[in-house]
């Protein structure tokens, strides 16, 4: 049985093509990552994800067309599969339950009493 669980950056990968949409390939991928989270990656960090992803069986990819910016090569674009889309939601509904039963911050309440 292939893993069904999420690691964190595995998960900020997979949003992260979701949010790429037909622009999810390798180096925007990297380049989104960090825009968003204001850390650096290397690409063979994303890759070796990707590649982990592709194994659960939480995304595919295809070849573009080849592009003339790219000197007529080709890129892999990665799409999130229903069990991407489901692993997902399994993440969020987790982290949000237990979001809710932290005290300080229950309900949307900060209640921090140092």
């Amino acid at each position: 049985m292939k893993e069904s669980k999420l690691g964190d950056f595995e998960e900020t990968i997979l949003l992260i093509v979701g949010i790429l949409d037909k622009e999810a390939y390798a180096f925007k991928i990297a380049d989104e990552f960090e825009a968003q989270t204001k850390r650096p990656v290397s690409i063979g960090a994303v890759h070796s994800t990707l590649n982990r992803l592709a194994d659960k069986g939480f995304l595919k990819s295809e070849m573009s067309e080849a592009t003339a910016e790219r000197g007529g090569r080709r890129k892999r674009i990665y799409t999130i599969t229903g069990a991407g889309q489901k692993a997902l939601e399994t993440s969020r509904e987790l982290k949000l339950s237990l979001w809710d039963q932290f005290p300080a911050f229950a309900h949307g309440k900060l209640n921090f009493n140092l």
